[in-house]
């Protein structure tokens, strides 16, 4: 079952990724991301350089807060 969720995961997070590199993705879609994101608690701290979602996180078109 495991397998299955993290499959679906990584599927949901390319294909996220995918609309946001081509510069197509709508405001809906950007706030899909985002939502998605923080959700799954991703920030630059925490996911690995080499993970789907770490690519998507870079990807999106907005600069990072300041704390």
């Amino acid at each position: 079952m495991k397998n299955k969720l993290d499959e679906l995961h990584d599927g949901v997070t390319k294909e996220l990724l995918a609309r946001v590199e081509s510069g197509n993705a709508t405001s809906a879609e950007l706030s899909v991301a985002v939502k998605f994101l923080k959700d799954n608690g991703a920030s630059n701290d925490i996911v690995t350089a080499e993970s789907p979602m770490a690519s998507l996180l870079t990807a999106l078109p907005f600069e990072e807060a300041s704390h």
